[in-house]
């Protein structure tokens, strides 16, 4: 007779596990002598921070990260980023294959057709697409910056692509690690540093499963699946609306675009608008911005990137969903549709779901924040939601904190790369079916 095993776990409890074990390692890497410049080894919170940091792709760092760690720990670094970023790509992939494991035959078959040939089935081919996608946008921006750097900056080539290396993986999984201090406010005006880090943070950020279906039907769009319209439809538009508010509202700031060219000005704007949604480069000063654009930065920081992407925030098809849910309501619509596809009442409330355990989670650690440091509103808010957006950006504040709040923040980094994601998951598999129904109610609205 066959035992059954003692303990299934959920999958998603396999992605909470497997990160948990990935920050402790990572930590104990760190805190080792060996990881940091100079005598001794890192302090605990310091190194359990950056670990987060790094595995969650969100770029915070409480040290500085070239003249602190050592080029073990720079390495570390990097590798903690590259599995953090081809971690959550394969961990939402492989998430994806066991919902749809749980689907009948005719939902299966009604899966695949949605998504015009992509075979969730395949786990071999989710994989193998994942890396082949990832290594190839990182070694082209690679040799992109490391060029750039070789021939515009006077330095060795070996430092060179060191360093160009470093940030293609960085901007790819959107990690927002930098062996600078200033970040990117070197590059401010040079196009040829901004726009491919840009690039690879914009195709990270949309998402494996797009990237997967633009390389093979990119020429007939009619045949993109509802996913990769969504995705495509949202994130533009958002990029574009960020680009030209922050351009405009930080146009005549001397601390921040105020004191660049006129043709540098956009550019600057770009690279900030695309670094909000998750990669959490900066450019220019963020501490010197106005409130408009901080508030700005805030909403696009909450929404984030693609689902199954390097990216975090609620994601742009949660936002899109609701969007368009909100749109239907107000026709007076029994069904939400989208692209002649009628959604699912049930993927709606999913999307709604994890929207306010979302907005929950930050009004919490907002509160406990503002309590222990006191901080004005504005700069506590910002760096929770860059926090649970596994953003990087920070208003200041960080380094004020005690170690009680930056592992509140570390916790928050943890919450917001893997919550959304095994929340979904857990809410797309979970199926119970009740046997009966009450009278309705309708209480009042407004």
């Amino acid at each position: 007779m066959r035992r059954r095993p003692l303990v299934v776990r959920h999958p998603a409890q396999v992605v909470a596990l497997g990160f948990t074990a990935a920050v402790l390692l990572g930590t104990a890497l760190l805190s080792l002598p060996v990881a940091r410049r100079g005598a001794g080894a890192a302090a605990s919170v310091d190194a359990l921070f950056t670990a987060v940091s790094a595995l969650c792709v969100t770029g915070h760092v409480v040290v500085d990260t070239r003249e602190h760690w050592s080029t073990f720990g720079l390495v570390v670094i990097l590798a903690l980023a590259q599995v953090g970023g081809f971690g959550i790509m394969t961990s939402a992939s492989l998430l994806g294959v066991f919902a749809s494991r749980r689907l009948g035959l005719r939902s299966r078959m009604l899966t695949a057709t949605e998504s015009r040939g992509l075979d969730l089935g395949d786990v071999r081919s989710v994989l193998l697409g994942v890396v082949r996608v990832s290594v190839l946008v990182e070694l082209v921006t690679a040799v992109l910056l490391t060029s750039r750097l070789f021939t515009g900056y006077d330095r060795s080539l070996p430092s060179a692509a060191w360093e160009g290396t470093f940030l293609a993986v960085s901007s790819f999984n959107n990690a927002g690690f930098v062996l600078r201090s200033d970040s990117m406010t070197d590059f401010v005006a040079d196009p040829w540093m901004c726009l491919p880090v840009v690039a690879a943070s914009f195709l990270g950020g949309l998402g494996f499963p797009v990237l997967l279906e633009l390389r093979k039907q990119f020429r007939t769009p009619q045949r993109w699946s509802l996913h990769t319209r969504l995705t495509l439809v949202t994130t533009v538009p958002l990029l574009v609306v960020g680009t030209f508010f922050l351009t405009v509202n930080e146009w005549r700031n001397p601390a921040t675009l105020g004191a660049l060219d006129w043709w540098a000005r956009p550019l600057a704007g770009l690279f900030q608008a695309s670094a909000t949604r998750s990669s959490g480069f900066n450019s220019i000063d963020i501490t010197q911005m106005n409130g408009g654009s901080w508030l700005v930065m805030d909403v696009l920081m909450f929404i984030g990137g693609g689902s199954a992407s390097t990216a975090g925030g609620i994601k742009v098809t949660t936002f899109a969903l609701l969007a368009v849910a909100v749109y239907a309501e107000f026709r007076g619509e029994a069904t939400v549709t989208v692209f002649q596809r009628r959604v699912a009442d049930r993927v709606v409330r999913q999307a709604l779901t994890v929207a306010l355990a979302s907005v929950g989670v930050v009004v919490v650690a907002t509160i406990v924040l503002v309590e222990m440091t006191r901080a004005p509103l504005d700069m506590v808010v910002f760096e929770v939601i860059s926090s649970f957006a596994t953003v990087g950006l920070s208003s200041g504040l960080l380094v004020q904190l005690p170690d009680a709040g930056q592992v509140i923040l570390a916790l928050l980094m943890f919450l917001g790369r893997i919550g959304p994601i095994t929340l979904g998951a857990a809410l797309a598999l979970r199926d119970r079916t009740r046997l009966y129904d009450y009278p309705e109610g309708r209480p009042i609205i407004g």
